[in-house]
């Protein structure tokens, strides 16, 4: 694939990110891709290894290596050396229904795999995914392709995130009646509300969403139908399956002394009260402003980050970020060898961007916090925070360990929780009356995804717990193939 000797001749290189001191001023995507020669030269580097681990999509010790949902990477790297970008597409949409959210969002575990990086860097394939198919979208090359039959038989999905929408997309491929209910007053779920505009344009939500309308999905917004007792009974009694595609959202809480101060937020609330004002969607009682706010954020990970990122376009003084673990390795240590995902440090944009407006990286390692203090009005003021040490008890399992003396008091207005999410929330359990696992996510097996009633199933961090956009996606796939099996044979 691509040039023999490519590998050897070019560097890897992607596009810019706009300026820090620019970019803070605005909630736009900032990065911008290479110029058409200069991403057929990247094209060029994929190596034709052989064996392409880059689309495996294995577990290894219970981390991803490779990409979740296969795409022939090869091939398509393949055809932007060789200016093919009309076969490049179909190659990418055959594997994967929504490029545009992966090659903005998605971590990128096929470059951790990539056989290039045992000893160069990877090939630029995130970025090579992303040029297939914002040109495609720029030349007007994606279309609707509504199913040229349907079987009249009805599937609900509740949720309208990335495992929802790619449920949708294949049920409605198999000819189905499919109708979304999301609660938000827009369609999307995380990739609308839980992830900020500078990161994920909206506009390339709503347009996917528009493409899937046209292909005759429909969908209901503002329909909670945990609350809504006659929608309830539409969804139990009108449709031939149901699917639970709701995410894992209920935030995990700290629950420490002062935890009811006002000024203490979820990060999923301030995040989507941000997006909502940048659309001017919200009042202002309900929108959280950091604007002039000295800002503590809880939790390291992609969520952590954003918290972060936004804070910064809202002009907070300053900001610290809380992690309880201790600081990644620089580079791949011998327990930690490719082909596995590569658990190194990463400096991201967020951090990127406090580095040069503060002058200093805003994570604190090995931290937590031991008490949130609040003025006479119960404003938050200041957080009594501590070190924190990792230990392994006699069964192996880590635990952590406050370090005695360690108590450090800081000035904080605003407190963002981003320490992940403990499950499915208990509504969605009560209204469908499903099983929840252990790890608080319905109970499913991977491969039928059938839940405990009949003809309800589940996909995504729903069923998984919290995780990534590219496993959601692949989640809905083969959610809509157990339920097309599932209804044939009944």
């Amino acid at each position: 694939m691509g040039k023999p000797t490519g590998f050897l001749e070019f560097e890897r290189k992607v596009g810019n990110n706009e300026l820090v001191k620019k970019r803070i001023e605005h909630y736009n995507e900032f990065h911008s891709l290479l110029s058409k020669e200069e991403q057929k030269i990247q094209g060029s580097r994929c190596m034709d290894c052989g064996i392409p681990f880059c689309q495996s999509g294995l577990l290894l010790k219970g981390m991803v290596s490779g990409c979740p949902l296969n795409n022939l990477i090869p091939e398509f790297n393949d055809l932007i050396y060789r200016d093919n970008l009309e076969l490049a597409l179909q190659r990418l949409l055959k594997t994967n229904p929504f490029p545009e959210f992966t090659g903005r969002v998605c971590p990128a575990p096929c470059e951790s795999s990539c056989t290039l990086a045992l000893n160069a860097p990877a090939v630029s394939i995130k970025e090579n995914e992303r040029y297939i198919i914002d040109k495609a979208m720029e030349e007007g090359k994606v279309k609707a392709n509504p199913p040229q039959y349907r079987n009249n038989k009805k599937v609900s999905i509740i949720g309208s995130g990335p495992s929802g929408l790619s449920a949708a997309f294949y049920l409605n491929r198999y000819g189905y009646i499919v109708d979304v209910y999301e609660r938000e007053d827009a369609a999307g779920g995380l990739l609308m509300y839980g992830i900020p505009n500078m990161k994920l344009d909206k506009k390339v939500v709503q347009n996917r969403i528009n493409l899937l309308k046209e292909e005759g999905i429909t969908f209901y917004t503002n329909s909670d139908v945990s609350k809504d007792d006659k929608l309830k009974v539409k969804v139990l009694n009108e449709y031939d399956s149901i699917v639970l595609a709701t995410g894992a959202t209920k935030p995990r809480d700290l629950l420490v002394p002062g935890r009811s101060s006002n000024g203490v937020y979820f990060a999923v609330d301030y995040l989507k009260s941000s997006t909502k004002n940048v659309y001017n969607n919200i009042s202002n009682e309900e929108f959280i402003d950091a604007k002039n706010k000295n800002v503590l954020v809880i939790g390291g990970g992609d969520t952590g980050t954003d918290c972060v990122a936004t804070a910064i376009r809202q002009g907070c003084n300053n900001i610290i970020q809380l992690e309880i673990t201790d600081s990644l390795p620089l580079k791949r240590q011998v327990t930690n060898p490719w082909p596995e995902w590569k658990r190194i440090l990463k400096v991201d944009y967020g951090q990127e961007e406090a580095i040069e407006i503060f002058g200093e990286d805003p994570r604190r390692y090995c931290s937590s916090v031991k008490e949130f203090i609040s003025d006479s009005q119960g404003n938050l003021k200041e957080a009594k925070i501590v070190k924190i040490q990792c230990i392994k008890d006699e069964n192996g399992k880590v635990i952590f360990k406050e370090v005695e003396g360690s108590e450090e008091i800081i000035k904080v207005d605003i407190v963002l929780l981003a320490m992940g999410f403990l499950g499915t929330e208990e509504t969605i359990k009560n209204t469908f009356d499903v099983s929840i696992n252990s790890r608080g996510n319905i109970s499913a097996e991977y491969g039928d995804f059938k839940t405990n009633v009949q003809n309800i199933f589940t996909c995504g961090d729903a069923r998984r717990g919290q995780s990534l956009v590219v496993w959601a996606i692949r989640e809905g796939l083969e959610v809509a193939k157990a339920i097309n099996e599932y209804l044939i044979n009944k």
